[in-house]
């Protein structure tokens, strides 16, 4: 079955590599948006965010969380986190780190966005219920190749985890 997915990353460090997994073609993504279009998206304010954002998920089965250095703790990653799970939808995340940027430079790797999340019926942690995958490679190319072999599976099986919650 094609799934369609939403692509939550931290847009200025991170777009370069967002745009490598992206572009993969394994998984029908949403449409990236350019620099001006984004920042006429953030002058209508929070609301206006909210809504693009929202706008975005619908008709998507999984939210695939591109995990770089600073992405963990942000407002509007924790947002898209959350409405993804509240909605019923599959939800996963991918350290990127080793994903080469526009100038050739790797990162940090950077934390697991889903331990800022609590179950309010049981308190466990999201992050023991969402899986996040560090592709086992430094090469960036190798990276792309892990990612791009098993991505489809990854979303799969998000999707399967988030039917039993």
């Amino acid at each position: 079955m094609a799934r369609r997915t939403f692509y939550s990353f931290h847009y200025k460090p991170d777009c370069w590599r967002a745009s490598q997994v992206r572009n993969m073609g394994v998984i029908e993504g949403n449409a990236p948006v350019s620099d001006n279009d984004w920042e006429e998206i953030t002058k209508g304010g929070d609301d206006a965010i909210q809504k693009w954002i929202n706008d975005q998920l619908d008709g998507k089965s999984c939210s695939i969380i591109l995990i770089g250095e600073n992405t963990a703790g942000r407002k509007w990653i924790k947002y898209e986190i959350e409405k993804t799970w509240n909605d019923g939808k599959g939800v996963l995340g991918i350290h990127i780190h080793n994903l080469k940027d526009t100038t050739g430079n790797q990162s940090n790797r950077g934390r697991n966005p889903f331990e800022d999340f609590t179950m309010k019926r049981n308190s466990q942690k999201l992050s023991s219920i969402v899986k996040v995958y560090n592709p086992p490679y430094s090469t960036s190319t190798d990276v792309y190749d892990y990612i791009k072999e098993n991505l489809e599976n990854w979303v799969e099986e998000a999707i399967s985890i988030r039917e039993n919650y």
